[in-house]
C-alpha cells in the first residue's frame, strides 16, 4: 500500500487511503458501534501490550459511553501481535471468542489487569479461563476455532494491513483516517473524534 507511513510527523490530516480501511461490516464481531457512525476508530493492538491495556481500561470505557453509545463512534479492532508466540495465540483466542460474539467480553477480561509479557500468562489454559470468564459457552468450539487456519489467516491479514500502512508498535489508531499513536490521554482521543465528527457533519451538509 502506498499510504503515508504512520509516523508522529504524519498525524495531521486524514489520509483518504487510511480512511478507506474502515470496513463497516455488519457481520464483524470485533467491532463496537453502528456501521453508520460518522466516525470510525480503527485500533491495532496486542493483548500483551501494556499500553494497549491502559487504553482498554482507562480510555475505551469513556469513548463507549460518550461516543459509541450515542451513535457517533464505531470502534474496529485489528489484531497486531508484535511480542511473539503468546501474542499471536492471544490474538487467535480473541478471534475465536468473537466467533461466539464474545470478543469484547474476552477483550475486557484479558485487559482487566496488567499481566507479565512472554512469561506464560497468555498460555492456552489462560485463554480457556479468560473465555470462560467472558461467557464463551462453547469451549470445545473455542479451542477448535483458536487452533484453526481461519484464525491464523484472520490475524495475519490484519497484521499485514497494519504493516502495510506503517504501523510499527502498539497501540496505533486511525480516527477517520487520522493516525494517533500510543495510549494517549483520553482528551487527545476526544479532541480528534470531535473534530472528525464535525468534519463529517459539514461534509453531509455540503452534500445535501
Amino acid at each position: 500500500m502506498s499510504a503515508k507511513p504512520m509516523t508522529p510527523e504524519a498525524q495531521e490530516p486524514a489520509n483518504p487511503e487510511l480512511l478507506a480501511l474502515a470496513r463497516r461490516d455488519t457481520a464483524d464481531s470485533l467491532v463496537l458501534g453502528s456501521p453508520d457512525a460518522p466516525v470510525v476508530l480503527i485500533e491495532y493492538s496486542d493483548f500483551q501490550c501494556p499500553f494497549c491495556g491502559r487504553f482498554a481500561r482507562e480510555t475505551k470505557p469513556a469513548l463507549v459511553r460518550d461516543y459509541v453509545d450515542k451513535g457517533i463512534l464505531r470502534i474496529e479492532w485489528r489484531d497486531f501481535p508484535v511480542f511473539g508466540a503468546e501474542s499471536d495465540q492471544a490474538a487467535r483466542a480473541g478471534w475465536a471468542a468473537g466467533r461466539q460474539n464474545r470478543f469484547w467480553q474476552f477483550h475486557d477480561e484479558a485487559y482487566a489487569e496488567p499481566r507479565r509479557r512472554n512469561a506464560g500468562d497468555f498460555g492456552e489454559d489462560d485463554h480457556l479461563a479468560t473465555a470462560r470468564q467472558a461467557g464463551v459457552e462453547g469451549l470445545a468450539r473455542f479451542e477448535k476455532d483458536m487452533a484453526s487456519d481461519a484464525a491464523h489467516q484472520a490475524v495475519t491479514r490484519e497484521s499485514d494491513e497494519g504493516y502495510g500502512i506503517g504501523v510499527t508498535s502498539t497501540p496505533a489508531f486511525l480516527i477517520n483516517g487520522r493516525p494517533v499513536l500510543g495510549a494517549q490521554p483520553t482528551d487527545v482521543f476526544t479532541d480528534v473524534i470531535d473534530e472528525a465528527a464535525e468534519q463529517a457533519r459539514q461534509q453531509e451538509d455540503g452534500d445535501e
